[in-house]
């Protein structure tokens, strides 16, 4: 993998319904990490799509009347059409149900049994069929699956194994000896302490109850479980070949930089996955990023609850750099984010309306109505103009900074901080009274190029946040310097510019309304 080529995926959207605000936010997550680093000069390839098989999908689509390829059809549809509502900008949108990935699928499952690595047995257990799991009578909550809450009934069948049992130790040691592997810190400590200390237990990779899955190549009666067939999705479309015939897509960006999920499938992805590209001798990923849930107030979105928010509701209400914003300013790091009608509404009001609206607004209007528009650096420099220049010109470290560490709601508190200094800067160098007297002229039009000029260089930053209202500011501001190029000095913005007309950006939000 080339040092400038970056691989980010999502976990691939289960198609048994229409993804809630909550499965929307990794999406968003990941498309705001695509678009920085593509700002930031990387090749990017970033990966979704959905996961189309098992028990539970042949269910739904029975009860719809539907075969299970039509009813996966149906809500892979839905989901592109959200991720393409929420101005996501993904390379390549995966199906499993794809021809050429079963086909290989097939060959992954062979290699492993004919390396021994999968063996053929018997499986009793209590079995989830939401969450298409085996479980001991140990591991249920109060007899119910851990995982959703819900009964759990017991199950017999001949199956094949992987096993994982074999390769406990070296995962073990390779996550010790790679520290940033998991992250964050919180669930690699859970994944090392609950499930691979205590010693991981051979994985049912094959199932003869359902049809609807990629059968097991050797054995008709079996398909291939959902974890070999779904995580095998990282690879196979980007051209893996069992026999080492790579394609270049593959070469190039193999291993993944990051693999973004949601924390409830991080057991899969930090011990299965890992196993099985040691199993195939391929490198692992860099990272397994494990985020935080999005909560509807203090609960878990669940259509049995009936708390659930879809984006796309809330996108014709608000618009979608609104969702956007909050989606990414109200989740934090390491714990569970919250969203309600209120919050949303406040963080429009307060940081998109006052704060970016409002500047924007403010200074586009000033620069119209004292210069006809005209942007002139006149050079009359006082020391508060420094203040505001330090604080931009360190702002883009401080973002890159962030975005590595994938703090990525702290990243976008590092370019709102540019705004807010600018509403403070317009308050410490009152345009207004400046503008009344008739030497001053020359000090008001540098105060307003320093206003335009920082509003520009927090602008580059925010079009991997809000790639709309980017465009549209720039528009407003008129200029074409948009690249990261332009941010290693203040004054990019070419004097003698003209501003478009103030337009507002976000309306404020008549809360009693």
């Amino acid at each position: 993998m080339g040092k400038n080529n970056f691989y980010i995926s999502t976990a691939i959207a289960y198609t048994s319904s229409k993804p809630h605000i909550g499965n929307t936010y990794e999406v968003v997550l990941a498309d705001v990490i695509a678009r920085y680093k593509r700002l930031q000069g990387y090749d990017v390839y970033f990966q979704t799509g959905t996961d189309e098989h098992g028990e539970k999908i042949e269910i739904k689509a029975k009860e719809a009347g539907v075969s299970p390829q039509e009813y996966v059809d149906g809500i892979a549809n839905q989901i592109k059409d959200i991720w393409k509502i929420m101005n996501t900008s993904y390379d390549k949108f995966v199906r499993t149900t794809d021809k050429v990935h079963e086909k290989k699928v097939q060959e992954i499952f062979k290699k492993f049994y004919e390396q021994g690595d999968i063996y053929k047995g018997e499986y009793s257990g209590l079995y989830c069929t939401p969450c298409e799991s085996f479980w001991t009578e140990s591991q249920l909550v109060d007899g119910k699956c851990p995982d959703c809450g819900r009964e759990v009934k017991e199950a017999k069948e001949e199956a094949y194994f992987f096993k994982m049992s074999k390769y406990s130790k070296w995962l073990e040691e390779y996550i010790e000896s790679h520290p940033h592997f998991i992250e964050p810190e919180a669930r690699k400590n859970e994944i090392m302490n609950n499930f691979i200390k205590p010693g991981l237990q051979d994985l049912c990779v094959s199932r003869t109850s359902f049809k609807w899955g990629v059968p097991v190549s050797f054995d008709e009666e079996h398909v291939v479980y959902v974890w070999i067939d779904a995580l095998s999705n990282y690879i196979t479309f980007l051209g893996y070949d069992v026999d080492g015939n790579h394609k270049d897509e593959f070469k190039k960006y193999w291993p993944a930089n990051i693999h973004l999920i949601g924390k409830d499938i991080l057991r899969f992805h930090t011990i299965y996955w890992p196993i099985m590209l040691h199993a195939l001798g391929l490198e692992l990923p860099e990272k397994i990023f494990g985020h935080p849930w999005l909560l509807f107030g203090n609960d878990k979105m669940s259509k049995s609850k009936g708390n659930i928010v879809y984006a796309d509701d809330l996108v014709e209400e608000y618009g979608v750099d609104a969702i956007r914003y909050y989606m990414i300013h109200e989740m934090p790091f390491a714990s569970d984010g919250t969203f309600t009608n209120e919050l949303l509404v406040e963080s429009i009001n307060s940081n998109l309306a006052n704060v970016l609206g409002n500047l924007v607004n403010r200074t586009i209007g000033m620069i119209n109505k004292y210069f006809d528009g005209v942007v002139e650096d006149k050079n009359t420099y006082e020391d508060i103009d420094e203040e505001l220049k330090t604080l931009v010109l360190n702002s883009k470290a401080l973002v890159d900074q962030r975005m590595d560490n994938l703090r990525v709601a702290d990243a976008i508190d590092v370019i709102f901080e540019i705004f807010r200094r600018c509403n403070k800067y317009i308050d410490e160098t009152m345009p207004w009274v400046l503008a009344k007297d008739e030497s001053k002229q020359d000090r008001l039009a540098t105060v307003l190029y320093n206003l335009v000029e920082a509003i520009r260089y927090g602008t580059v930053m925010l079009q991997a946040f809000m790639p709309d209202t980017a465009e549209k500011i720039f528009e407003q501001i008129n200029t074409d310097k948009k690249d990261f190029d332009t941010m290693d000095k203040f004054g990019y913005y070419e004097s003698g510019s003209k501003v478009g007309v103030a337009q507002v950006l976000f309306q404020r939000i008549d809360t009693k309304k």
